[in-house]
């Protein structure tokens, strides 16, 4: 069983969401999906559940970036199921594969980017079948200090050359002659993130040299807030919704990826102009874990509110997902509940 991490810690993030999330989705229309869930979290009964009367534990494990929506969504679904009782962890996407989903500790794992191969090898070796779930699309954000006037932008050429571990420069004069000749503090995720292993694949590449390592790693995003509004010389990356809740203590740069500065946002995420920094979230349910009435209606009722603005975007700072790819992640979940439930 896992503990509950940083859960406490990061409240902060969805304060609101439970009450204001509660009220939004008491007013959704009923949405009918083979299978039967109504959106609020009850059991159509057809999957084994007792309608209203849903109890026992989820444990949810990974992706620091999609922590704050598992946390909103958790709260909501517990008003309406006060037995349910949830256990959630902010390990970094590979952290939570590596040392707890894959080896059959949690229920859940959530990650900022898909699945790698050697991952599904280690689930499988375990006996553990992931189910891909996209939750929402976010704008990996990059911050620097508020007193910081030198660097409104950044090309994602000077990008790579900042993060690179290849002859990475150790003050903002090496990236440009105008700008101070200061040493650059840098601060990001750990290696067992997700995010971590998106921004070297948008930016840095994965056949690059790699991401420097003279860095403050950490799975704290409040840290990486903290470190760079600390600092006039500071530059970290995380994700949107970290940002969007701190954004009177630090800047977001816009990124030119090469027609012209964008600033990172949920419009420009979900028009797609801000590249190549918005990416896909993803939950992973393990199917064995579906059997169980709690797991699966709690995976319903989370697909079934990817379209809710008022907690994706509003409460949490994610871009939600349309209908037809909500309806996507719902074919695919009641395929594999069941599945899970047939065997």
């Amino acid at each position: 069983m896992t503990r509950k991490g940083d859960f406490l810690s990061r409240r902060d993030f969805v304060i609101g969401a439970g009450a204001a999330g509660v009220a939004s989705l008491a007013g959704c229309t009923r949405q009918n999906t083979e299978g039967g869930s109504d959106g609020s979290g009850g059991s159509s009964g057809s999957d084994g559940s007792s309608d209203g009367a849903l109890s026992g534990p989820i444990d949810i494990a990974g992706s620091s970036t999609v922590f704050p929506l598992a946390t909103a969504f958790s709260e909501i679904f517990k008003e309406e199921h006060p037995d349910v009782e949830f256990s959630l962890q902010s390990t970094g996407s590979g952290g939570g594969f590596q040392n707890f989903f894959c080896v059959g500790e949690t229920d859940f794992n959530n990650a900022s980017r898909p699945i790698s191969p050697e991952e599904e090898t280690l689930c499988s070796d375990n006996s553990v079948e992931p189910v891909e779930l996209q939750v929402a699309t976010d704008a990996l954000t990059v911050i620097v200090n508020n007193d910081n006037d030198w660097a409104e932008s950044l090309t994602v050429e000077q990008l790579r050359q900042i993060w690179s571990a290849e002859d990475p420069p150790s003050t903002w004069s090496d990236i440009d002659s105008d700008w101070p000749d200061e040493e650059l503090e840098l601060f990001g995720p750990t290696d067992a993130s997700g995010t971590y292993d998106y921004f070297i694949e948008a930016v840095i590449g994965e056949e690059g040299p790699g991401h420097r390592q003279d860095y403050s790693p950490t799975e704290q995003d409040r840290t990486i807030i903290r470190g760079v509004e600390g600092s006039q010389y500071a530059m970290g990356y995380m994700g949107f919704a970290y940002y969007s809740q701190s954004s009177d203590a630090v800047t977001a740069i816009a990124i030119d990826s090469g027609d012209g500065p964008v600033e990172p946002s949920l419009e420009t995420a979900k028009s797609g102009e801000y590249t190549p920094l918005s990416r896909p979230l993803f939950t992973y349910p393990a199917t064995s874990s579906l059997t169980e009435p709690q797991v699966a209606e709690f995976a319903r009722f989370w697909m079934e509110n990817t379209t809710n603005e008022e907690v994706v975007a509003d409460e949490v700072g994610y871009v939600p997902l349309d209908s037809d790819q909500q309806q996507a992640q719902l074919d695919t979940l009641e395929a594999a509940i069941e599945d899970a439930q047939s065997n």
